[in-house]
């Protein structure tokens, strides 16, 4: 049952159309909150993308070695990413609701949860070479990949914490500290990633080690400065988070797994069919699996913007679920989702316009096969990037339901029996083979954003008008 279903029917009457102004005053609301969390993951995605900058001046092979040592580290991060963030549907109903101690609750149960997974999740980046190898990547590939998650893996537990308060933050309408945090971090990580990488300034020469290194203390300093503004700040402080913090709220740590680890799973079966795609390149070439990395880090770039959307989908939703407005809960999903749609259609536009000059900014001036290539495959991958932004608006204005369990099941049907296997059948048994993965990707990721359109217009038509 969803939370959605809390909310008692009427009587029947007619339908009652949603004004011009309300849908104006709904826009707004979700712009003033997804403005800011579209711009913490656009800081997010630059660090990453700042990474990959310096990464690929030591060569293609470094690209394919950060490619699959991404693939292996995000299989791990996102199962935690998943669970914590759950803390912001949940705070948000209890918000709507007027409920502070629930709100209270939520954070200091996300911050448990990411504790107590942190060391097992740390295992898999780990293990990566073993796991490369056994998956068929060649050796040096595999070697230098698991340099980089030696440094990579200590950051996971304070980023999940971090991910922690950023829906508790957003929760509460108010998620500027973490997008002012996130800008203070990108300069912070590009001189730390320069310094440990080439050993300049008389640091030493860590290679893909520094760069994963670098990125873990910028976690625990962004992790940092989110505590200090939730116990000092107004207006978070006055909900005493970390009071009587070493308690366990075992009641609703079960709520929690109950709504994120399906969120979780999701994520896990969507980057993963992007994990599993990067896997397929290396089979395929080094330059194949060069290209699939740039042009997937662009492809990332784009659906940050719909992804803070469908942060503040969740928590506008959540608003609405928790004060049993039934009106406001088909605003607050269908205004992300048709903004969404919109911004992606115009930056997939962009893209096509000007695919070689992006493969350009991170090969150099060069004109060679991965070049081509990438250029090439941001051209059929503007075939999804619209449907990739709907998708993941929808499913968070799902999550403000709590509705997670279905949207599980049509990740497992998209991703993996239409997108995998699409993706296999045309690079293998085709002659399309890196094309072939990205049109398998595309179709994919359509079935699962209309599947998940259909889902939401279902449970929006059972609440009254």
């Amino acid at each position: 049952m969803t939370s959605v279903d809390k909310i008692e029917p009427a009587a029947p009457r007619a339908a009652v159309a949603i004004s011009g102004n309300e849908l104006a005053a709904e826009l707004a609301e979700t712009l003033k909150l997804a403005v800011p969390l579209a711009l913490t993951q656009l800081g997010q995605i630059a660090m990453m993308t700042t990474d990959l900058a310096f990464i690929g001046r030591l060569g293609s092979d470094a690209v394919a070695a950060a490619a699959l040592a991404h693939t292996v580290f995000f299989v791990s991060f996102t199962f935690g990413m998943g669970l914590v963030s759950a803390v912001s549907p949940l705070a948000a109903q209890a918000f709507g609701a007027r409920d502070p101690r629930m709100v209270r609750r939520a954070l200091r149960v996300g911050l448990w949860a990411a504790l107590l997974m942190a060391l097992p999740l740390m295992a898999l980046p780990f293990h990566g070479e073993t796991i490369l190898l056994a998956l068929g990547q060649a050796p040096a590939a595999a070697r230098l990949a698991q340099e980089y998650l030696f440094g990579l893996a200590w950051g996971i537990l304070p980023a999940l914490w971090f991910i922690a308060i950023r829906g508790f933050m957003s929760a509460v309408n108010r998620p500027e500290p973490v997008l002012w945090i996130t800008l203070a971090a990108i300069p912070a990580n590009a001189l730390l990633v320069y310094l440990l990488l080439y050993g300049k300034w008389g640091m030493p020469e860590f290679g893909l080690f520094g760069a994963g290194l670098a990125t873990t203390i910028v976690n625990l300093g962004t992790f940092l400065a989110g505590v200090w503004y939730t116990a000092r700040c107004r207006p978070f402080r006055k909900y005493h988070v970390f009071s009587r913090i070493w308690r366990i709220d075992w009641s609703l740590m079960g709520k929690l797994a109950a709504v994120g680890t399906p969120i979780s799973m999701s994520f896990l079966l969507e980057y993963g069919l992007f994990g599993a795609a990067g896997l397929l390149m290396g089979l395929i070439s080094t330059t194949a699996l060069a290209a699939h990395q740039i042009a997937l880090q662009i492809a990332a770039i784009l659906f940050m913007v719909p992804f803070g959307v469908g942060m503040a989908a969740t928590v506008r939703v959540g608003h609405a679920v928790g004060r049993r407005d039934a009106d406001g809960v088909r605003r607050a999903g269908y205004v992300p989702m048709a903004l969404s749609g919109a911004f992606m259609g115009i930056m997939t536009l962009a893209v096509i316009l000007g695919r070689f000059k992006i493969a350009e900014m991170f090969l150099g001036e060069a004109t060679d096969a991965t070049a081509e290539l990438t250029a090439m495959l941001l051209l059929i991958g503007a075939t999804f990037f619209i449907a990739d932004g709907v998708q993941t608006t929808t499913a968070g204005a799902l999550r403000g339901m709590n509705d997670t369990q279905v949207p599980l099941l049509f990740a497992t049907i998209s991703y993996w029996l239409v997108g995998f296997t699409s993706a296999c059948v045309l690079a293998f048994l085709t002659t399309l083979g890196a094309v072939g993965v990205w049109i398998g990707l595309s179709l994919g990721t359509a079935f699962y954003a209309s599947l998940l359109i259909l889902r939401f217009r279902a449970l929006a038509s059972r609440l009254p008008a």
